[in-house]
């Protein structure tokens, strides 16, 4: 009997530990980098950078110095405080983007899950007419009305990211709506407001939290893409895919005024892939009981 209890603790302590065994090496790197990278983002107008749209045209280009660490651009910027401050940009659209697609998709999802029928229909179906209409087309003709800015451009990328996570979220509580937790709870005369709100929106949001991760990392790409096009946020603020498009003018001279905000944008997007992957891997809900 006792070594039949000293196994079940043996289990039970050993779960936590090949749990944790599966985060892995890259894991934590891609956590620091996105933890270094965030602070300087939060931190920007306190560090003892320069002023990122003060321009000086007799240092354009200039390399690397004790004053210009990382060199200036074509219009004689600072290009670390640009760097930074992009990152600031970037990540501002790409944190708050999915929120609002975490918020609406997620809250359409689970009543569709839930509820079925003819709801499940008409959200499912307004989901696809999202889905069918050109992206950007909708950001161009959001920007040629609105104008250029940052709230516009993360609400735009917000609203077509709406549909993914309604699908996350459906696709989740279809799986958990007919749990041996959920019949109980029915069974108790529990309302479906209780329902909803105790029994599997903890157990849906796991994975939608998981899935934000990997929209952001999706939001800031387009985010960059739309202001490499010139349609993302105005001049001279700047954002690491606009840096990327004024660098492509001095490839020939200067080529790390595309190549360094490209890095930053690369290394963030894969740290938050690798993020995202591992917390889906972990709260996948098909993977272990609730």
């Amino acid at each position: 009997m006792a070594t039949l209890e000293l196994s079940i603790q043996d289990e039970a302590t050993a779960a936590p530990v090949r749990r944790r065994r599966k985060l892995g090496v890259l894991f934590w790197l891609a956590s620091a980098w996105l933890a270094i990278i965030l602070a300087l983002a939060i931190l920007a107008p306190l560090l003892p950078l320069q002023n990122p749209v003060d321009m000086d045209m007799l240092e354009r280009r200039a390399a690397f110095s004790s004053e210009h660490w990382l060199g200036t651009d074509g219009l004689g910027r600072d290009e670390l405080a640009r760097l930074i401050f992009g990152a600031r940009v970037s990540l501002t659209v790409g944190l708050i983007a999915p929120m609002i697609g975490l918020v609406f998709g997620g809250a359409l999802g689970l009543l569709a899950g839930y509820f079925r029928g003819r709801f499940e229909t008409l959200v499912v179906g307004s989901m696809d007419v999202l889905l069918a209409f050109p992206p950007l087309i909708f950001a161009l003709a959001v920007t040629a009305y609105l104008g250029q800015s940052i709230p516009n451009l993360t609400v735009i990328l917000g609203v077509l990211g709406i549909p993914a996570f309604m699908r996350v979220a459906r696709a989740a509580t279809l799986t958990l709506a007919r749990r041996e937790f959920v019949i109980a709870a029915e069974a108790l005369g529990a309302s479906h407001a209780r329902i909803i709100l105790r029994e599997l929106l903890p157990n849906v949001i796991l994975p939608l939290l998981a899935f934000f991760l990997l929209g952001v990392a999706v939001t800031i790409v387009v985010e960059g893409a739309l202001s490499f096009l010139g349609l993302g946020v105005p001049p001279p603020m700047a954002s690491w895919g606009s840096m990327i498009g004024e660098g492509r003018d001095s490839l020939d001279v200067a080529p790390r005024l595309a190549f360094l905000p490209a890095a930053g944008l690369f290394l963030t997007v894969l740290a938050f892939n690798l993020v995202g992957d591992t917390m889906r891997a972990l709260t996948d809900p098909r993977q272990g009981a609730l």
